[in-house]
């Protein structure tokens, strides 16, 4: 009996996050070394309508109609179920794995979501385009974050890099050479709503104050857009170490992160910032192909987990 088979990358933010919840831009590309997937065999034996649900990673082994209405894997089920036409899935059992790690800024919660609707999707013999996967993943999206910005399910369903501000059509971003990044975890697990509510309540507290704040980092959003589509990477450092110092003053960075920002620049890398939604989570670090074993392995007896090497093409 054949499966269904989907898959989705995880994400990284460059530059802008937490601005771009605000109406200004923000830069963000897959992870393709880092997936997630969705499995469904169907199950002749099963009663009808039936939909068993096994996601080892969040010890999850439960039935559909178990889950509460608004569980974020029950949501993508339906919402997909609907948007195709379909009043119920036939029995079956869907597994779903993942190598990306949970609350760490990499777009966990949107990959699921992506894989497993494209999943249902070709269960059910249909076929959703990247921009419909993408709108029912930001509908799951406001479950886990409260008011995301969009750009997680938008990079993830797409693949590919982009240029993005909330509200307006998405831009493809051209890169004009690959380079090279180290993620490192911080082994510290911080959901994305958590930071995006205290931004908010302070904004709120002190608009102006932040909207400066805001202002500078679409700047530099803007100028790392110019620098990536001529090809100019090497002056993408000196813009993480700027967008991390703004990031401080938002209050969204910790003692661990700084820490492991320090160690990763004094290893070599051009900058480095987090990565996200703060806190905790991951970083980020621009290095020259040759130094990216050495800061790689600088972070990881540093305490880092989790550290890969990627190339952004």
């Amino acid at each position: 009996m054949p499966a269904f088979t989907a898959h989705a990358p995880a994400k990284i933010i460059l530059f802008g996050e937490h601005a771009v919840v605000y109406g200004h831009p923000a830069i963000a590309v897959p992870v393709t070394s880092l997936q997630a997937r969705a499995f469904i065999r169907a199950d002749v034996r099963a009663p009808r309508g039936q939909v068993h649900l096994l996601a080892p990673a969040i010890q999850l082994d439960a039935y559909l109609e178990e889950l509460a209405p608004h569980h974020p894997l029950r949501r993508v089920i339906e919402l997909t179920a609907e948007r195709v036409g379909a009043s119920y899935l036939p029995a079956c059992q869907i597994t779903i794995q993942s190598a990306i790690p949970v609350a760490s800024g990499l777009g966990s919660g949107a990959a699921v979501s992506v894989a497993l609707s494209r999943a249902v999707a070709a269960y059910l013999g249909k076929s959703l385009s990247a921009e419909a996967v993408s709108e029912i993943a930001y509908e799951v999206e406001k479950i886990y974050h409260g008011t995301p910005s969009g750009i997680d399910n938008t990079v993830i369903a797409l693949q590919r890099a982009i240029f993005f501000v909330r509200g307006k059509p998405i831009q493809p971003l051209h890169i004009q050479c690959p380079f090279t990044l180290v993620i490192a975890d911080s082994g510290i697990s911080s959901p994305t709503a958590a930071t995006v509510a205290d931004v908010r309540a302070a904004w709120q507290q002190n608009t102006a104050y932040y909207e400066a704040l805001f202002d500078q980092i679409a700047a530099i959003v803007s100028e790392a857009r110019a620098f990536i589509e001529k090809g100019e990477n090497s002056r993408l450092g000196e813009l993480m170490n700027r967008n991390q110092s703004l990031l401080q003053q938002l209050g969204v960075s910790c003692a661990e992160l700084d820490y492991l920002i320090d160690v990763a620049l004094r290893a070599g890398a051009a900058g480095a910032k987090l990565s996200g939604g703060g806190r905790g989570g991951n970083l980020i670090a621009l290095v020259d192909p040759s130094t990216s074993t050495q800061v790689a392995q600088s972070l990881k007896e540093a305490g880092a987990g989790g550290v890969i090497i990627t190339t952004v093409r």
